[in-house]
C-alpha cells in the first residue's frame, strides 16, 4: 500500500492552523479566551530579551491583538489557570498539565544531582532542606534572598552560589512553584501553596504520560516524526516516542505519511488516519511580526523545510558579523515567510531599522502598507508612540 503524500502547500496550512496563525487575531485575549490560546499551543515560551516586547507576550499577541501583558499575569497569579516550569526552556504551561510534570520532576531531580555532584562540593541535602525550610518558615522568596552570605558568581547555573542552586532544583524537582513575577524576577513558594488542589493532588502512571505527551504533541503539530513527538514538550526521550509510535502504528491509532518540503523532498512521518479528510483551513492573507520563538517556528530545521526560512538568533554573533541584526523578527503572511525586520523601542517610538524580504518577494505598494500597519499595530502594543523609519529601511 503506498503512502499517502501531504503536498507541501496543505502541510504549511495544517501547521499553522494548528498553531493558531491561520485566522484572524481577534478575540479579547484575557481570561478564558486566553486560556484556550494557551491550551491549543500545549505552552507558550518564556523569554527575558525585551527589545519592544518580550517573546510571550508577541507570541500571544500575534494571535490576539487585544492581548495585553496583564492578562498572562492575571492567568498565572491570581487565577492560577497556568503555571510554570520547563519544557526546552522555561514557559508558561496550562494547569491541567500539571499532573504529567511530575514525570519531568522525578527526572529533573536526578540531573540536578548528578550535575551538583560533579560541579559542588559540600553536602546538597543539607543545602536543599535549609532553602525549603527557610520558605516554608518565611513564605515567598526570590534567588536573591537565600545564600545572602554566600559568595556569588556570574555564569551559568554551576556558577550560581550554593543556595540559588538549590532554589533551583527545588523549583524543577517540583517542591516548590512560581507564584509571581517581580519585573521579569521569579518569586517562589511552596507548591503546595501554589497549585490548586485538583492539580496537585492528582497522579499518572510514567507510561500515561508518555502517551500524554506523544498524542498532545501529534495533535499540536499535524504530523511528526517520533523524535519531533519528544522535542516538542522536551519531556520524555526519543526512545520512548519510537517505542510510542510502534505501538501506536501496530494499533491502527496512527498512519504514515510523506510531508513534501518547499523544494519538493519528502520526509516520512506520521499522523492521525483523520488527517487525510480533514477540511484545511487556508490562512487568511494577512501580514504578521512574529517572536523569533514562535512555535511555528521554534524547530529552525522544520521551518526551513516547510517554509524555505532559515533563521537563526544572533544574539551571541558580534555585532560586526551579524547577517541582520541583534534580535530579528520574522514576518508571516498568509501561509508565507516573506520577510524579516530589525527593530526596537527607543525614546518611546518603534524604531525600524531595517526589513529584508526573502528571495522571491516582491514589497508593492499592498504589501509595504499591510507592513506598516501592523508595525503601528506593535508599537501601540508595545507601548511606543509611534513607528520611526530610516531612510531606506526596505532593503
Amino acid at each position: 500500500m503506498s503512502v499517502p503524500v501531504l503536498q507541501n502547500r496543505v502541510a504549511r496550512h495544517v501547521f499553522l492552523a494548528r498553531h493558531g496563525l491561520a485566522t484572524r487575531p481577534s478575540g479579547p485575549g484575557k481570561g478564558t479566551d486566553l486560556k484556550s490560546v494557551i491550551d491549543d499551543l500545549g505552552f507558550v515560551q518564556l523569554d527575558s530579551v525585551n527589545t519592544f516586547a518580550r517573546a510571550h507576550d508577541l507570541i500571544l499577541w500575534s494571535r490576539r491583538q487585544q492581548y495585553r501583558p496583564r492578562a498572562l499575569q492575571h492567568l498565572l497569579h491570581r487565577d492560577r489557570q497556568v503555571f510554570e516550569h520547563w519544557t526546552h526552556d522555561a514557559a508558561v504551561i496550562p494547569m491541567e498539565s500539571f499532573a504529567h510534570w511530575r514525570l519531568r520532576f522525578a527526572r529533573d531531580a536526578v540531573r540536578m544531582e548528578e550535575r551538583w555532584k560533579e560541579w559542588r562540593r559540600g553536602d546538597f541535602t543539607a543545602k536543599i532542606d535549609a532553602v525549603l525550610r527557610q520558605i516554608a518558615d518565611h513564605g515567598c522568596c526570590t534567588s536573591g534572598d537565600v545564600g545572602t552570605d554566600e559568595s556569588r558568581g556570574s555564569g551559568g547555573w554551576w556558577d550560581w552560589h550554593p543556595s540559588k542552586t538549590a532554589l533551583e532544583y527545588l523549583w524543577r524537582s517540583g517542591q516548590v512553584s512560581v507564584v509571581r513575577r517581580e519585573g521579569f524576577t521569579k518569586v517562589y513558594d511552596l507548591t503546595e501553596r501554589v497549585i490548586p488542589a485538583e492539580h496537585l493532588n492528582r497522579r499518572h502512571h510514567p507510561e500515561d504520560t508518555i502517551e500524554w505527551c506523544c498524542a498532545g504533541a501529534l495533535d499540536r503539530l499535524g504530523f511528526a516524526t517520533s523524535g519531533e513527538l519528544a522535542a516538542f514538550w522536551d519531556h520524555i526521550t526519543a526512545a520512548e516516542a519510537k517505542v510510542w509510535c510502534t505501538a501506536a502504528m501496530t494499533a491502527g491509532r496512527i498512519i504514515e505519511v510523506d510531508v513534501e518540503g518547499v523544494g519538493g523532498k519528502l520526509r516520512r512521518s506520521i499522523a492521525w488516519p483523520k488527517l487525510l479528510d480533514e477540511a484545511v483551513t487556508q490562512p487568511i492573507p494577512r501580514l504578521r511580526i512574529l517572536s523569533p520563538f514562535d512555535p511555528a517556528l521554534r524547530d529552525r530545521k522544520r521551518a526551513e523545510r516547510l517554509f524555505g526560512f532559515h533563521y537563526r538568533i544572533e544574539i551571541f554573533v558580534p555585532e560586526a558579523k551579524r547577517k541582520y541584526g541583534y534580535y530579528v523578527f520574522p514576518v508571516i503572511e498568509g501561509d508565507r515567510m516573506v520577510g524579516r525586520i530589525d527593530m526596537k523601542r527607543e525614546n518611546g517610538v518603534l524604531a525600524v531599522r531595517a526589513f529584508w524580504p526573502e528571495k522571491g518577494v516582491r514589497m508593492g505598494t499592498g504589501r509595504m502598507a499591510a507592513l506598516e500597519a501592523e508595525l503601528e499595530r506593535a508599537a501601540l502594543f508595545g507601548g511606543c508612540e509611534g513607528v520611526s523609519y530610516p531612510q531606506g529601511w526596505a532593503n
